[in-house]
């Protein structure tokens, strides 16, 4: 019974095992033939790309030909139309687009109105000529200056705003001594040298008499000012024929023009602070 027990599962062993034997060729044809199919369709594809391999650089050398030449063309477009477009800037003129101012005719002036302008620019003239110190014609007496005697000494007061010079005049050789130092040591500007010695540079008496100056107060363009007027007056008393000259030129009048005083309760002479409402 033993033995018969091992025969049939003996037998129901064997034909499992068969099957098994046999199923593994067909699994590794199976695979073969995929591997197989994958290298035909692998061969198939490089066959069909290698001519289009092949083809593409003449393609590709045509067609890069064809579009060189439109690149280049629109890069020379472009670039005439930059020069075109700074040519264009270059010539536009600015304000061309507007109208032209239609300029009246000048009109003839009658006789007033002519010797009135005249007037005017004699009058601007000689005022820049004050102002400079030279330029201006010498009075006509200052031609033949008086003389004077080596002991005579004339002596006056000029002012002007905050500053007061009393000036001696002496004959000498023209030096101007202002509170013991030269004048263009005290006066360093060339300015207000003119101005300090513009009576006696018109009136001729500027090399032919020596000037001593004590002054005091206010600025320095003050301190000139009352130089030159101490000068004048001082010219009047050596030659009174002088005064007439030196009166049209303005410089024997008292320049009274000084800066206007504060107010309390406002910031400057008449500036008041902003009004707020609220």
């Amino acid at each position: 019974m033993q033995d018969d027990e091992q025969q049939q599962n003996g037998a129901d062993q064997a034909p499992e095992e068969t099957p098994q034997a046999e199923e593994q060729p067909p699994a590794e044809e199976a695979l073969s033939e995929d591997a197989a199919a994958e290298d035909d369709t692998q061969a198939e594809e490089a066959a069909a790309e290698t001519p289009k391999e092949v083809e593409a650089p003449a393609g590709e050398a045509d067609s890069g030909g064809s579009d060189a030449e439109p690149a280049e063309a629109e890069e020379a477009s472009s670039d005439g139309e930059a020069g075109d477009r700074k040519t264009k800037k270059e010539e536009v003129v600015p304000g061309a687009e507007l109208d032209p101012i239609a300029l009246e005719p000048d009109r003839p002036l009658d006789a007033e109105e002519r010797a009135r302008r005249e007037a005017d620019e004699e009058e601007r003239q000689r005022r820049e000529r004050e102002l400079i110190g030279d330029g201006e014609e010498p009075a006509p007496v200052a031609a033949k200056p008086a003389k004077l005697s080596g002991d005579a000494s004339y002596a006056a007061t000029g002012k002007r705003k905050s500053s007061v010079a009393r000036v001696i005049l002496r004959q000498g050789s023209g030096t101007i001594e202002v509170n013991k130092r030269q004048l263009d040591e005290y006066f360093p500007r060339s300015y207000l040298q003119s101005v300090a010695k513009q009576p006696l540079t018109q009136t001729g008496y500027e090399d032919s008499v020596d000037v001593r100056i004590r002054v005091h107060g206010g600025g320095i363009s003050g301190q000139a000012a009352a130089v030159r007027h101490g000068i004048a007056r001082a010219l009047t008393e050596v030659d009174p024929a002088l005064r007439p000259e030196l009166k049209r030129r303005g410089m024997l009048t008292r320049d009274a023009r000084v800066k206007e005083r504060r107010k309390a309760g406002l910031k400057k002479a008449r500036k008041k602070p902003q009004f707020s409402k609220r």
